[in-house]
């Protein structure tokens, strides 16, 4: 059919699947599309340049109009003379903001559907998200449209897409509007600028060879082009007459690629595929998540101030950890939907369209990252996993310690005890060994490899001693009464070390070491951007100290 007449509207038209829908519906002239998005202009990328979507919008095919969902008046103008509406605009699933959600997820969409009854608009499509039947806890295997809302969802996200998606389903019937709701299931292809993105800035940092949880549970991913082809199913099945109609109208519908596949197994082809390391090794996820909950702890302090959004989130982990696997049998039945691209197509089409991202092309690093002069050649080695036999031999003797000194809760006298015996037994042990074991020599033990040389010792000696000239100093300071900043550095470090030490040693443990591997490693792979944060923190600390004392001046002047 031809869609000279008739126009049709794509909310968030330049988002990810936004576009692929935008260049199907295009292609297969069912409608003009009016393309509404955030944007006071439409910048089409180098790649678009010649493409299709170009040639629609000089034709007149395809307009661009500036949209925000939040603005009532801008709706009625976007939605004014169309027939359909595909509903696919919101907000970054990763920004956990409760006001910037509801705003757009919640108000926008009850904005387009009063525009939708104003104008008598006859199909409304909205796009919402599996994970409205996903609580952040229990995973969801073959899960169909019965399953309910959770009690509480995994983050704002969530939340306010089932509630938005209530708004539509409840809005079917009301003069003569036509609705139903797509949940695609973890979207993936060209022009993604999260997952594909993501994985690729993890393994260029070395953090995608650890897998959070087993690693065993299955996930249901959609190719982008099956997403957008489950929207024009939809509105097909909305148009036509009777029956077909009636049974698509005030439903939800899971869409995915039907092939389920444990989710680092698809992971591990994307990074395998495009040069990088494969995910090997295995972290329990209630490991990983009280560093998560200090890395959001940390982004909500310095957001404002720059720091990029972090991937090591509380919502992310539980969704990296979960079983998420969804049947399509409803919308086999009432929208006629099956996948177009298969998953192993779509996935080398993903990775074809990155070449920019592979291996080969990362950028090399100029000397040695601060991390490895902070650290020195042998804890560099170690704690930034350059050396990784050393790495995994730390790794043990830690877990060993943990598991016979600190969780027994020993005293100190009992803990030096106990460490002695193991290295007089290991120390014993290791000397009678012969030279060689199955082809394999051994090497022995020498006296002075535990001997402090005289430079070693002076070097102790003087740190000892620089250490207690400075505490002394400090007190003498302290003493004449007269430096209130360093009076304020003093109490403010006393009140830290009494945070901590409300701790149980346990905890600082368990927090503390996992925090030593990931906090230089990751301060490695991101030392511009830290430091850039940083610097930013202490100027406007600097600003803000700057300000009290004039304040505090000026106030004294007028006593």
């Amino acid at each position: 059919m031809s869609g000279d007449e008739k126009w049709c509207v794509v909310t968030g038209g330049r988002g990810f699947a936004a576009r692929h829908l935008v260049q199907m519906l295009i292609r297969y002239d069912l409608f003009r599309v009016r393309i509404a998005d955030l944007g006071s202009t439409v910048d089409l990328e180098p790649s678009e340049e010649n493409s299709i979507l170009a040639e629609a919008l000089s034709t007149g095919r395809a307009q661009y109009v500036s949209l925000d969902l939040r603005s009532k008046s801008q709706v009625l103008q976007a939605l004014q003379g169309v027939e359909v509406v595909f509903h696919m605009a919101a907000p970054n699933s990763s920004i956990n903001n409760y006001k910037l959600h509801h705003s757009v997820n919640v108000e926008g969409t009850q904005n387009v559907i009063d525009a939708c009854t104003e104008f008598k608009v006859k199909r409304l499509i909205y796009t919402s998200s599996p994970s409205v039947v996903f609580d952040g806890i229990h995973g969801i295997i073959d899960g169909d449209e019965s399953l309910p809302y959770p009690p509480k969802h995994n983050d704002f996200y969530s939340a306010t897409k089932a509630q938005g998606e209530e708004l539509v389903i409840k809005a079917n019937g009301v003069k003569g509007l036509l609705t139903c709701c797509i949940r695609p299931s973890s979207i993936f292809g060209p022009g993604d600028r999260l997952l594909v993105p993501s994985l690729v800035v993890a393994a260029r940092a070395g953090i995608s060879k650890f897998i959070i949880g087993d690693g065993n549970n299955i996930y249901d991913f959609t190719y982008v082009e099956n997403v957008a082809h489950a929207h024009i199913c939809a509105e097909r099945a909305l148009a036509s007459e009777g029956t077909v109609a009636d049974k698509a109208a005030g439903q939800a519908y899971f869409i995915t690629n039907m092939e389920p596949i444990k989710f680092w197994e698809f992971v591990s082809l994307i990074v395998e595929g495009l040069g990088y390391e494969r995910p090997r090794i295995k972290i329990p996820a209630f490991v990983v998540m009280p560093i998560a909950h200090m890395v959001e702890l940390t982004y909500k302090l310095l957001g404002p101030y720059g720091m990029k959004l972090p991937q090591l989130t509380p919502s992310r982990i539980r969704l990296l950890s979960c079983t998420r696997s969804f049947k399509c049998s409803k919308a086999q039945d009432r929208i006629s939907y099956t996948p177009i691209v298969s998953l192993q197509d779509g996935l080398k089409r993903t990775i074809d369209a990155y070449p920019h991202l592979r291996a080969e092309h990362r950028p090399k690093r100029e000397g040695p990252s601060k991390a490895s002069i902070y650290l020195g050649s042998g804890r560099a080695d170690t704690l930034l996993w350059k050396d990784k036999k050393q790495t995994l031999k730390a790794l043990i003797v830690l877990i060993a310690i943990y598991y016979n000194l600190i969780v027994p809760e020993s005293t100190i006298i009992t803990m030096l005890s106990k460490v002695l015996l193991v290295a007089s037994v290991f120390v014993f042990t290791h000397a009678g060994l012969p030279e060689k074991i199955l082809g394999y020599k051994i090497e022995k033990l020498q006296s002075s490899d535990f001997r402090l040389s005289e430079e070693t010792s002076q070097q102790i000696a003087k740190s000892l001693a620089s250490l207690w000239n400075a505490s002394v100093k400090t007190l003498k300071s302290l003493a004449k009464g007269y430096d209130g900043i360093l009076f304020l550095k003093v109490v403010l470090t006393l009140l830290v070390l009494s945070f901590l030490g409300a701790f149980s040693l346990q905890n600082l443990y368990v927090i503390g070491v996992p925090a030593a591997f990931i906090v230089f490693y990751v301060y490695e792979k991101e030392e511009q951007k830290i430091d850039d944060m940083v610097l930013e923190a202490l100027s406007r600390g600097r600003k803000l100290k700057s300000d009290v004392v004039k304040k505090f001046c000026t106030s004294k002047k007028i006593e």
